[in-house]
């Protein structure tokens, strides 16, 4: 009795399925060579400039955080309360800076691009934060910084 099963492509394999795992390969190394080139970062487009702000943010020893225009000095806003997005955004880039030894020196740069994309940078790093990303209500805790005085 005969318990082999023959393979549904029987012995050979057809050069369609080769073809297709080559092709596969090499997508996968394009990937991997881009993102070793960009050092893990690939480029995004993210439309022309609308608008842009350099901003420092501070803890206050309430609790708040203070966002102060970096030119002027002056504090633009104040967040009160949990402000579990902005503090985790916020965490995300100083944790980037601290992991380079980098200070608070350099401010972060907020920037609103046509189309409605918002992105929070820090320039010290190179880090960004696409903030659409995570939905209307949490792009507009940053977007509305754009009019704050």
């Amino acid at each position: 009795m005969n318990t082999h099963h023959p393979s549904p492509l029987g012995t050979a394999t057809p050069w369609p399925i080769w073809a297709l795992g080559a092709f596969l390969l090499a997508t996968l190394m394009a990937v991997s060579w881009q993102l070793r080139a960009t050092g893990g970062a690939i480029a995004q487009d993210n439309g022309a400039v609308q608008w842009q702000r350099s901003l420092r943010f501070e803890d206050r020893p309430n609790g708040d955080i203070a966002v102060l225009d970096a030119g002027t000095r002056q504090e633009v806003a104040r967040f009160q309360g949990e402000q579990g997005f902005l503090r985790g955004s916020l965490r995300a880039l100083a944790r980037e800076r601290k992991r380079s030894e980098l200070g608070p020196d350099v401010p972060f740069e907020l920037t609103g691009h046509v189309g409605g994309r918002i992105t929070l940078r820090d320039p010290a790093t190179g880090q960004r934060i696409n903030l659409e990303s995570f939905g209307p209500t949490n792009s507009a805790v940053f977007a509305q910084l754009q009019w704050a005085r």
